[in-house]
């Protein structure tokens, strides 16, 4: 697999495409979470707010980018035709996906990692200035604080599965297009549409089905009992997707001819 890897590298670094969404990823994920903060006020104690999912609110927007990065990555070769040179010259296809997956596991942890990060220190800095003082019962915003630090990096796995979700669902449709809106739809419209739902009881399981309401309950650190599904186990539901797509992107891989 280190071959394929290292394929997959410098395929990878050798277009502008990737580079610029990942620098994207960080920058959209940060300026999404300052907006969020500088935006929301808490002028008086027990104002119900939490304000660690207040900070990470910026993720919801780089996931998009995140799910865009991993399109790019496996149709770029589909629209141009090389992928038959690089079936060829790698002809074990699992591995090959295999590696392509990890590879964009790795960079979406680390880019996902810096902007959970920066909106972190961004949120820190302006929150005390809209009421999220120790006084109203929030103290700074810090990795030392247990739930904090769940929710930090709750957020970078759940960017990985989303890319992992996104590489699935590009290998198996091919079209950067129809995946890009595909995965988008999945991750945005669905949460719109459970929302549409009248039916308490329907509402509250496609809720917990839906992998990016499912997912981001893991930045919840306040009112956590009356979560419609757990930290972690939303996190498995958005494993559950990813999982699924990449599967199913993998059978037809291997069923299919380039």
């Amino acid at each position: 697999m280190r071959r394929e890897l290292h394929a997959e590298w410098t395929k990878l670094r050798t277009v502008p495409g990737p580079v610029r969404l990942l620098i994207g990823i960080v920058a959209l994920t940060v300026a999404g979470s300052a907006a969020a903060a500088g935006a929301m006020e808490c002028p008086s104690a027990g104002c119900g707010q939490d304000a660690a999912r207040v900070g990470l609110f910026g993720v919801q927007l780089g996931q998009g980018l995140v799910a865009l990065l991993a399109v790019v990555a496996v149709c770029g070769e589909y629209s141009t035709g090389m992928v038959r040179t690089s079936l060829t010259a790698m002809p074990r296809r699992m591995t090959a996906l295999a590696a392509r997956t990890a590879l964009l596991a790795g960079l979406t942890s680390a880019a996902g990692a810096l902007g959970v990060l920066g909106s972190l220190l961004v949120a820190r800095l302006l929150l005390p200035g809209n009421g999220f003082t120790p006084e109203h019962g929030y103290p700074p915003l810090s990795l030392a604080d247990g739930p904090t630090l769940r929710a930090a990096a709750g957020s970078v796995l759940y960017l990985v599965l989303i890319a992992v979700l996104s590489a699935g669902v590009a290998t198996a449709v091919r079209d950067s297009a129809v995946s890009a809106g595909a995965v988008l739809g999945l991750i945005y419209l669905f949460p719109m549409v459970v929302l549409m739902i009248r039916n308490e009881d329907v509402q509250r399981l496609l809720w917990r089905l839906s992998p990016m309401n499912a997912g981001l309950a893991v930045q919840a650190t306040t009112t956590l009992p009356a979560m419609p599904i757990g930290a972690w186990a939303g996190l498995g539901v958005a494993a559950a997707w990813a999982g699924a797509a990449l599967v199913c992107g993998g059978l037809l891989l291997r069923a299919r001819d380039a």
